[in-house]
């Protein structure tokens, strides 16, 4: 009788991981088409302008002609199954595109042939490599008219390093590829392949010595020798393999299945995940070893949340075997659910599986408990194991929203929650201090697929406009205000008069109030109305419509009338006493200034720094980054950095990020005051 878990195992080593990363455009769509049909997966390739690829399924990504979710897809190939994971390469889907890289051995950074290396794909291939992902450039568009291929491998070598080596190269001018690792002899469109072959040879011996020895005496060596260095120096970045193809033509595409079989590792052979057992200090790494009879561990790494079918929860296996009986926990939850169903996807179709081992790609739907990043497991003591999480550009670019109809606001922020639930790049908040929901995204496009879903998914209508600053007013000299409030109408009058004076507070500090009332002018029962009228002023503000911060207020004296004295009399004559000490004590209008980190290539720093002075800014210092990027401290108003993602991607051709933080607050420009309090007069008036 054959041993299960000896099947299991082999079953494991014969699965390869692929995801397809890079800039948009490049090709990566047309090109996972290509390799389904090589493998025999589709009967014939989609078309992208024609909207029939497995991966671009979505509606949106039809009319657009661009991915804008990450698909996932599988195939066989010589007895080997292969998952393909299609990412979008903009910069506004990163939420999609980065967590790919936790479900999968190689990330494969794919470059256009006829556009080169674009920012994106030097992105990608950072993070990959910070994830210790074997990697791999593959070119596409070899039969692009008027491209130098020659050229370009030079470019990819400047650009990601020496160790970026040619596994094979173009022919009869791109339309079709001669290998360079298992053939030492022949001829390309670069010259002999021998050159190539040597090169490679002699990278991948190089991490082990006994290899080096056996190289230098025999002067080659057979490359099916050289598996267990190849996956080494793919493990230790030693090796970047280059690969040529046209997803047209079809000129590399076979080539490339075989190197994903043959050279690429498998889940027993790449670097272990970076798991995390514990919360906080006591936080520990731990390995998830690919070893189908232990317990399961796995990482969900993608979810998705559709009107009709539900929650579908995406995720890779690292640890033990998935069944369709298993009884999963998700994270800490302590109550485990039961897979009904497992599937592998093929695009926006659901592939019914009775087993996954580690290294399958595989979903489970209609699960509310489960979401992103959580970690699948069937051990109570493995509650507290997590991935080391991802280092997401954060957030920044904003969008206040409000149904149109009045009355749905509860329904809009469960619809918000479900697609922020799909998109870790993607953040809600409701911000108290201007009382707006406001919709938090990578950039304009990011926000504008995400209102648009909103429409056509779930039929939901929202308004949208630039959120509104958390401007604050303040005081910045003492001065004293006094006000009679006295109204007859026929029977009981009111009547109340309040004596006060204000003095500006150090910033930050606050609100404070004193009764220094002697004598009983004032009874005691009427000063919290006092302090109530004043309240109203500090939230509806008094020059701008701002709310007042950082003032001291002391009542000293006033009048009352036996008779006539009620408490709205006297908090209308504190509201109105507390106003005319404000306009006599030099008002200001303060802005929220915050805090900025921008990363950006070394090469653009003088026009960032140039223009964060045009916007107000104070450059606090520079620092050094890794691959050539420079971090730019600042402190920025608030109200400058309306749009500034965009402003940022003309200057740094795509490639800046920034991040803000709050951190003080500080009077604007008279100008800036003349304009604010003129706008809040004609709303008054109106």
């Amino acid at each position: 009788m054959p041993n299960r878990s000896n099947g299991l195992a082999a079953e494991m080593q014969s699965v390869r991981t692929l995801a397809l990363v890079g800039a948009a455009a490049a090709g990566k769509s047309s090109l996972a088409e290509a390799l389904l049909y090589q493998a025999g997966a589709i009967g014939a390739c989609g078309s992208i302008e024609r909207g029939s690829t497995v991966s671009d399924h979505d509606p949106l990504e039809r009319r657009m002609q661009h991915s804008l979710n990450a698909s996932v897809m599988h195939l066989t190939h010589a007895n080997t199954r292969i998952h393909l994971i299609d990412t979008p390469g903009g910069p506004d889907f990163l939420g999609q595109s980065m967590p790919a890289l936790e479900a999968v051995e190689t990330a494969a950074v794919v470059i256009n042939a006829a556009t080169g290396i674009e920012p994106m794909a030097v992105r990608m291939m950072a993070y990959a490599a910070s994830r210790r992902l074997a990697r791999m450039v593959i070119v596409t568009k070899t039969d692009a008219q008027g491209v130098s291929l020659a050229g370009l491998l030079a470019d990819i070598q400047a650009t990601f390093g020496r160790e970026c080596l040619p596994l094979n190269l173009p022919d009869r001018v791109g339309r079709r590829v001669v290998d360079c690792f298992f053939n030492r002899f022949g001829q390309s469109d670069f010259g002999p392949v021998e050159a190539a072959h040597r090169a490679l040879v002699e990278q991948v011996v190089e991490v082990d010595a006994a290899f080096v020895d056996r190289y230098l005496e025999d002067g080659d060596m057979d490359p099916a020798e050289l598996h267990a260095p190849l996956e080494q120096a793919l493990r230790e970045g030693h090796l970047i393999p280059v690969c040529f193809v046209s997803s047209r033509s079809g000129a590399g595409v076979a080539e490339l299945l075989d190197v994903i079989v043959k050279l690429l590792p498998d889940p027993t052979e790449a670097n272990p995940p970076s798991f995390i057992a514990g919360e906080g200090a006591e936080a520990m790494p731990m390995e998830a070893k690919p070893d189908p009879t232990l317990h399961v561990l796995a990482h969900v790494f993608k979810v998705t949340i559709d009107p009709f079918v539900g929650k579908m929860g995406i995720f890779r296996v690292h640890q033990g075997t998935v069944t369709r009986d298993s009884q999963l926990y998700i994270g800490d939850g302590r109550k485990p659910f039961k897979v009904g169903h497992l599937f592998m996807l093929q695009g926006k179709d659901h592939v019914e599986v009775s087993h996954a081992v580690p290294g399958d790609i595989v979903a489970v739907a209609k699960v509310d408990e489960i979401h992103f990043d959580a970690v699948l497991h069937d051990a109570q003591e493995d509650s507290h194991v997590h991935l080391a999480p991802l280092a997401f550009p954060v957030p920044v670019y904003g969008l206040a929203v409000e149904p149109k109809r009045h009355g749905d606001e509860q329904r809009a922020w469960e619809i918000l929650g479900k697609l922020a639930a799909e998109d870790p790049c993607l953040r809600i908040e409701h911000v108290a201090a201007t009382n707006e929901t406001v919709l938090y995204g990578l950039g304009e496009l990011h926000l504008r697929i995400v209102l648009e879903r909103l429409r056509e998914v779930y039929r939901f209508e929202v308004q949208t406009r630039p959120p509104r600053i958390a401007y604050r007013e303040t005081v910045t000299a003492p001065a004293e205000g006094h006000h009679r409030h006295k109204k007859q109408s026929g029977g009981a009058g009111q009547f109340a008069e309040v004596f006060l004076r204000i003095e500006p507070l150090a910033r930050g500090a606050g609100f404070e109030f004193a009764d220094e009332v002697r004598g009983g002018t004032i009874p005691g029962q009427f000063i919290p109305a006092v302090e109530k009228g004043v309240r109203e002023v500090l939230a509806s503000g008094a020059i701008a419509g701002y709310p007042v911060v950082d003032v001291r207020v002391v009542v000293y004296d006033g009048k009352h009338h036996s008779v006539d004295s009620k408490d709205i009399a006297f908090a209308t004559a504190g509201r109105k006493a507390f106003m005319a000490a404000i306009r006599e004590a030099r008002p200001a209008v303060l802005e929220p200034i915050v805090q900025v980190e921008i990363s950006v290539p070394e090469h653009s720093v003088g026009d960032v720094t140039s223009d964060l002075s045009l916007r107000r800014g104070l450059v606090t210092g520079t620092s050094g980054r890794e691959a050539g990027t420079v971090a730019i401290g600042g402190q920025v108003p608030e109200a400058e950095m309306a749009n500034y993602q965009s402003r940022l991607n003309a200057m740094t051709s795509g490639q800046g990020r920034y991040t803000t933080a709050l951190s003080h607050y500080e009077a604007v420009p008279p100008a800036v005051q003349q304009t604010l309090t003129g706008q809040y007069r004609v709303r008054e008036e109106d």
